[in-house]
């Protein structure tokens, strides 16, 4: 958000409520009007695909109508595991189609909501309810779509602890409130709950020449937060420390774009948050994934410091430790806290807490033939202004 530089605080709260709504109007008209479809987009910020795309995902994507597809603008992959039956809410939904993919993966017995600013975004969602929910089988549609706003989901009629899992892709660098868009997901969350979302993120903090650039902000690259932000702002709001999952850099293909950018590098990073109940003790624990969640029976890959291979041992850090044991993988793993068991070797011992991880640095070993898991020793770099 820009700072506010009013004398008095009334001023300061119409200057800022004025910049907002500017930015929000901004957004409406780059995605309900300027863009038609995908091919519109100016840099790969919006399509960059974090890692590969599970057969069984792949197949429920197959199966979303493709004037839903065409309109789809987001950055990553956002499908958390283990969602029969949960209750789902995706923040800036567009054109449904994440709605429409996971509504299978829920099942009959799930729901997901998808929420957008957008109305010609959600003409298009409405249009195919009945379509989808025919083509999948259901006795009855498991999907509704709400026209608000992502900083205001309490005024859009989302009531609190409602929801086990919000998703969100590419949408919060939208925003011109993000901590806001923080809190009413911890709000709309239950206790357990997660935020699983994939955004953009920069090197550093942006200047106002990019910060202010219509275009650029559309690309979803002028709102981007700095990742070291991220971190600092979810944990004020009340979440665990962010757990990066994968990341991918993002180049731009357009010339006057990257002479207003300069030297500011981009990544499409994917992120867990989770929302545990407070005095929950953190403690390191061993574990074993007992491998019945759909389409990771062999192994669950939770985020960039953890694989679980099925039946395997392993030493977890206390705060994974707690957020397994009070979310909804409870059941999908044998816990046993009294092992008296050792991996000095390990080059991220399992202290209370995980170390944040650069994405950067994850995306460019990545790039390089890595994996996601096991980047956890990268050196940190600052977001200094």
């Amino acid at each position: 958000m820009a700072e506010c530089k009013k004398g008095t605080r009334s001023e300061c709260s119409k200057d800022c409520a004025s910049h907002e709504l500017k930015i929000h109007d901004d957004v409406k008209d780059y995605y309900g009007k300027r863009l038609k479809k995908t091919a519109d987009l100016k840099s790969n910020a919006c399509v960059a695909p974090a890692r590969p795309i599970p057969a069984y995902i792949r197949t429920a994507l197959a199966d979303v109508h493709t004037d839903v597809t065409d309109r789809y603008y987001g950055c990553g992959l956002v499908v958390p595991e283990c969602l029969e039956g949960c209750r789902v809410l995706d923040l800036g939904c567009g054109s449904g189609r994440d709605v429409y993919m996971l509504s299978q993966l829920v099942g009959q017995k799930g729901h997901v909501t998808g929420v957008d600013m957008t109305q010609e975004q959600l003409v298009v969602a409405r249009k195919y309810i009945e379509h989808h929910t025919q083509k999948f089988g259901f006795s009855e549609p498991n999907v509704d779509f709400i026209q608000g706003y992502i900083e205001g989901l309490e005024e859009a009629g989302l009531k609190e602890n409602s929801f086990d899992i919000i998703i969100s892709n590419c949408v919060v660098n939208l925003s011109p409130d993000k901590p806001r868009v923080l809190r009413e997901a911890f709000r709309a969350l239950k206790d357990g709950g997660e935020l699983y979302f994939s955004d953009i993120y920069s090197s550093s903090r942006l200047p106002e020449d990019i910060t202010s650039h219509k275009v650029l902000w559309g690309e979803c690259l002028g709102g981007a937060l700095c990742w070291e932000d991220l971190v600092r702002l979810a944990e004020e709001v009340g979440f665990c420390s962010p757990r990066l999952v994968t990341a991918s850099a993002v180049t731009v293909d357009n010339e006057e774009l990257e002479s207003i950018l300069g030297d500011y590098k981009f990544v499409s990073a994917t992120y867990r948050l989770f929302k545990i109940p407070k005095n929950i003790q953190k403690k390191s624990c061993f574990l074993t994934y007992d491998g019945n969640i759909t389409g990771s029976e062999k192994a669950l890959e939770f985020d960039c410091h953890y694989t679980f291979k099925a039946n395997d041992v392993v030493e977890v850090d206390g705060e994974l430790a707690s957020i397994l044991k009070n979310s909804r993988f409870a059941e999908e793993f044998t816990f046993q806290p009294d092992a008296q068991r050792s991996l000095s070797g390990s080059c991220c011992p399992p202290t209370a807490k995980a170390i944040p991880v650069n994405p950067f640095e994850l995306a460019e070993k990545i790039k390089s033939g890595g994996t996601a898991t096991g980047g956890c020793c990268g050196a940190q770099k600052s977001c200094g202004k």
